[in-house]
C-alpha cells in the first residue's frame, strides 16, 4: 500500500482510504497520563483487549501492571510485556492488541491469556454494541478517526506505506477473522521427518535443499486442515447433540461413516441406544495439500493395509516434484506416511527448478507470458495467444498488457515442436539451478535436432546402407577396424557411459545426459564419422571393408536410439522400427530394449589419434574460411610431421583429412622435406609438431591479399608507434606503475610479433605470385 492510497473493492461504492498511520491515545485508569500507539486500522479498536509494550523499554517502566481505559468501551484493558511483538524502536514502542482480528495479536493474547473480541461479523460490520453498532467496517474507520479527534484522543494522523492481504480474485481486502476450525499437531511427525534426512534415509538432490527441510520442519505449527470450500474431502467429525443440546462442551466425534458417528457417540457421551441423537457433519472440507499427502497410499487400496496394490507399490523409490512444493506436499506426504506406517514413502526426492519466461520473471497471467506446454507441442498463431487470454478469467484491464508481452515474445506465434523436443528441452535446462529460464527459440532448436534425427536415420537407411544390405557383424571384439569406426564406438561408449550416470539414483544429472546425447549424434555421428562413410558408396556390394563399416554405422546408430529413448521417446521409437532387420533386434518396442551400458570400445589412445587428425581438418576449413574459399574449391595441402609417429598417424588416414575438410589430395611428409613444398602454398602451424601448407595461387587474389595485409600492417604500426611515444617519455620509468608498465611491454611485443606475421604473410603471398 503507497502513501495515502485510496482503494476501490467490491460491494463497497466509496475508494477506502488507505496508506495512513493514525495515532490514538490511551488514558491510565486514575490518571492523566496516556500510552500512544499507532494503527493503520483505527475501527479495530472495537476488539482492543490490552497494549503491549517492550519489558525493558525504560519510557514504560513504570506502566507495568497498570490498566487502560478502553475509548469506545466502559472496560479496562491491561498493559502486558512482550519482547516477542514489540520492537522498541518501531513507532512509539507501544502495541495495541486485537487477537480476533491480527494473528500476531492473537499469539500475543494467547501468551498472555487475552480475551478474544471479535469487533466485526462475516458481513463486514460491526458486531460490537455501540454507536457504531452495524457500521460497515470502512465506513466505522472514518467515523471512528472523527470521533476520537471529538474526545480529544486522536494524536495524528501521516502518510504511511505498508502491506495488506487481498484477495487474488476479488481484490477485496482480507480481515483476519477468529474461526472454529480443525487442526492437525504436527510436532512428532516433523521430529521424525528431519531425522530420515539428517541420517540419508531419505535423501533430497540437491542437497541443498536440507536447510529448506530442516527450516520448515524445526519451525512447525499446528497445521490448520479446514477449509471452507465447496470441493473437497469434507471433513468427518460430526457435532453432537442430544434432542437439540450438547452432552457436553467437547462434543465432537470423528468417524468414517455417520453409523459410525453414533455408535461412537453413544461410547463417548455415555449415552442410551435409543436416544434421540442428532448428527452435523462439520460442512468444511480438508486442505486440499492434506488430501495430497495421503496419496502415496490412498491410490493404492489404503485403508485396506492388506490391498494387494498397496503391497507391491508402497513404498516407492523416486518422487520427482518442483522445489516450490518441498513443504507443502513433499514434507505432509512423508509426514503422513511415517505417522501411518512408520515407513518412508519414498527413499529419495528429485526437485526440478522452477520454470519461468526467458527474463527470468515468474509466469503469471497478467503478464502474459504462461507457457501452456501444449501450445509448445501442437504450435500456436500469436492471434490464437490473444484470443486465449480472453477465454480465462483474466481482469480485462489486464488483458493489453498482457498481449502487449506476447507480442514482443511471441510476433509469429509458438511454432510446432513437439512433445521430444519440449521434454528435451526442459531435461538439458536441469543444471541451471533453482530456476528455468525456458527460452521458445531453444526448444525450437531441440525440434531441429529432431529433424536432424529423422534425417540422419533415413540416410543411413537409404544411402549407407542401401535396400540390399544385410548385417553380418553384431559384435566387433577383437576385429581389425578402420580407426574411425575404432573411434566412434569408443565415442558411443562414453556418451552412453555419461548418459546412464546421468539416469543413475542418486545422481540425476539430466543436463549431462542431454549433452551427451546430443554431442554424440550431432557432432561426432552426423559431423564425422557420417561423412567418412559416404566414399564407401562406391565400393562393390560384398566388399568386407564396406560391410564393416556398415555393421558398425548400424550398430552405433541402434545402441544410440536406445541411449536417446528416455529423452525424445517418441521420435527414437519410431525410427527404431525403420532400422533394417528390425525382427532381428530381439524387441517389439524400444521401450523395452536394454538401456546401452558397459560398451567394450572405449580407447583413449584412438581418441588422442583422432584428435590430432581433427586439428589438422579444423586448420585446413579455418585457412579455406580466412581466403573465403567454398567447397567447390579443393587445393591440395601438405602435413609437415617433427616426429615419426604422427607421420605414420597422418600418411595412413590422410583420407579423413581430405574428406573432412574438403580439400583437393593430401599429401604428408617429414618436416625436413618442408623446403620441398611447392611455392604459392599459404602456411599454418597446426600444432607444434604439424604444420600445414595449402596451394592457394590457383584460389585467390593474390594482389588484394597483399594490400589486405599491408593495411592491416599499417593499423599495427599506427598503434606500436603511439604506445612508444608514450614509453619514450622522460618521466615515464618513475611515475608509471610497474603493473602498467609491465602490461604496454607484453603489448609491445604482441604487436612486434603481429607485424612479423605479418611480413611473413606478404612474403608468402608475393612469393607465390613471383612463382
Amino acid at each position: 500500500v503507497e502513501k495515502n492510497a485510496k482503494f476501490a473493492i467490491p460491494g463497497y461504492e466509496k475508494k477506502v482510504d488507505m496508506g495512513t498511520l493514525t495515532h490514538v491515545a490511551y488514558k491510565l485508569v486514575g490518571s492523566d497520563e496516556e500510552l500512544v500507539v499507532a494503527t493503520t486500522r483505527p475501527e479495530t479498536i472495537l476488539g482492543d483487549t490490552g497494549v503491549a509494550v517492550h519489558p525493558e523499554d525504560p519510557r514504560y517502566t513504570k506502566y507495568h501492571g497498570k490498566m487502560l481505559k478502553c475509548p469506545f468501551r466502559d472496560e479496562e484493558i491491561p498493559i502486558i510485556l512482550d519482547s516477542k511483538l514489540v520492537e522498541m524502536e518501531f513507532g512509539t514502542g507501544a502495541v495495541k492488541l486485537t487477537p480476533a482480528h491480527d494473528k500476531n495479536d492473537f499469539e500475543a493474547g494467547q501468551r498472555h491469556n487475552l480475551r478474544q473480541m471479535a469487533a466485526f461479523d462475516l458481513k463486514g460490520n460491526v458486531c460490537v454494541e455501540g454507536q457504531f453498532f452495524g457500521m460497515h467496517r470502512f465506513d466505522c474507520r472514518k467515523a471512528i478517526v472523527q470521533e476520537l479527534e471529538k474526545m480529544g484522543l486522536l494524536r495524528g494522523v501521516e502518510p504511511y506505506a505498508y502491506r495488506i492481504g487481498r484477495c487474488s480474485r476479488t481484490k477485496d481486502i482480507i480481515e483476519p477473522m477468529l474461526m472454529p476450525q480443525w487442526y492437525i499437531n504436527c510436532e512428532s511427525m516433523a521430529a521424525k521427518s528431519i531425522e530420515a534426512v539428517r541420517t540419508k534415509e531419505l535423501k533430497l538432490i540437491p542437497e541443498s535443499h536440507e536447510s529448506t527441510w530442516n527450516h520448515f520442519l524445526g519451525n512447525i505449527e499446528p497445521w490448520c486442515v479446514s477449509r471452507q470450500l465447496w470441493w473437497g474431502h469434507r471433513i468427518p467429525a460430526y457435532k453432537v447433540t442430544v434432542d437439540g443440546k450438547a452432552p457436553c462442551d467437547d462434543n465432537w466425534v470423528v468417524a468414517r461413516s455417520e453409523a459410525e458417528a453414533r455408535d461412537k457417540a453413544i461410547k463417548a457421551f455415555g449415552l442410551a441406544a435409543d436416544a434421540n441423537i442428532e448428527l452435523a457433519q462439520d460442512p468444511d472440507v480438508l486442505d486440499t495439500w492434506f488430501s495430497s499427502a495421503l496419496w502415496p497410499f490412498s491410490t493404492l487400496g489404503w485403508p485396506n493395509t492388506e490391498s494387494p496394490d498397496l503391497e507391491r507399490f508402497f513404498p516407492g523409490n523416486l518422487l520427482e516434484t518442483g522445489h516450490d512444493i518441498l513443504f507443502f506436499w513433499v514434507a505432509r506426504m512423508v509426514m503422513m506416511s511415517l505417522h501411518f506406517f512408520n515407513k518412508l514413502p519414498f527413499s529419495e526426492v528429485y526437485l526440478h527448478a522452477m520454470v519461468r519466461d526467458k527474463d527470468g520473471r515468474k509466469m503469471s497471467k497478467q503478464l502474459g507470458n504462461v507457457i501452456d506446454p501444449l501450445d509448445v507441442m501442437s504450435g500456436i498463431t500469436l492471434q490464437q495467444l490473444h484470443d486465449k487470454l480472453r477465454q480465462g478469467n483474466l481482469d480485462a484491464r489486464e488483458i493489453p498488457k498482457a498481449e502487449k508481452f506476447q507480442k514482443e515474445a511471441f510476433p509469429d506465434g509458438i511454432p510446432e515442436c513437439g512433445s521430444d523436443a519440449l521434454r528435451f528441452g526442459l531435461l538439458s535446462y536441469t543444471q541451471s539451478g533453482r530456476s528455468v529460464n525456458l527460452d521458445i527459440n531453444r526448444v525450437v532448436s531441440y525440434k531441429q535436432f529432431g529433424n536432424k534425427l529423422w534425417n540422419v536415420v533415413k540416410f543411413v537407411l537409404y544411402f549407407a546402407l542401401g535396400e540390399n544390405y544385410k548385417p553380418v557383424r553384431t559384435t566387433f571384439e577383437g576385429v581389425d577396424m578402420p580407426l574411425e569406426c575404432r573411434w566412434i564406438l569408443s565415442r558411443l561408449a562414453t556418451a552412453t557411459e555419461e548418459c546412464a550416470s546421468g539416469f543413475t539414483e542418486g545422481t540425476y544429472d539430466f543436463a549431462l545426459a542431454t549433452q551427451s546425447a546430443y554431442r554424440f549424434w550431432l557432432y561426432e555421428l552426423c559431423d564425422v564419422f557420417l561423412e567418412l562413410t559416404k566414399p564407401i558408396r562406391n565400393l562393390p556390394e560384398g566388399d568386407p571393408k564396406k560391410q564393416l563399416i556398415q555393421d558398425v554405422l548400424l550398430y552405433v546408430v541402434e545402441a544410440g536410439l536406445r541411449m536417446l529413448h528416455p529423452m525424445m521417446p517418441f521420435i527414437t521409437e519410431e525410427l527404431y522400427h525403420r532400422l533394417p532387420h528390425f525382427e532381428t533386434l530381439g524387441t517389439d518396442s524400444i521401450m523395452l530394449a536394454d538401456y546401452p551400458r558397459n560398451i567394450p570400445f572405449k580407447d583413449e589412445q584412438v581418441e588422442a589419434a583422432i584428435k590430432t587428425i581433427m586439428e589438422c581438418v579444423h586448420s585446413s576449413r579455418s585457412m579455406k574460411a580466412a581466403y573465403q574459399l567454398t567447397n567447390k574449391n579443393k587445393p591440395d595441402v601438405w602435413l609437415a610431421c617433427a616426429d615419426e609417429e604422427t607421420f605414420t598417424l597422418l600418411s595412413t588416414n590422410a583420407y579423413i583429412v581430405e574428406t573432412l575438410g574438403v580439400v583437393g589430395a593430401v599429401l604428408v611428409i617429414k618436416s625436413a622435406d618442408e623446403k620441398d613444398v611447392p611455392k604459392g602454398c599459404g602456411l599454418t602451424v597446426v600444432t607444434k609438431d604439424i604444420n600445414l601448407h595449402m596451394m592457394l595461387k590457383d584460389f585467390i587474389n593474390i594482389d588484394a591479399e597483399v594490400a589486405k595485409l599491408q593495411k592491416g600492417k599499417a593499423l599495427l604500426q599506427k598503434s606500436m608507434d603511439t604506445l612508444q611515444k608514450k614509453m619514450n617519455l622522460p618521466t615515464y620509468t618513475t611515475k608509471v606503475p610497474e603493473s602498467i608498465r609491465a602490461a604496454d611491454q607484453e603489448k609491445a611485443d604482441g604487436l612486434l610479433m603481429q607485424m612479423k606475421q605479418t611480413d611473413d604473410g606478404i612474403l608468402r603471398m608475393l612469393a607465390m605470385k613471383d612463382n
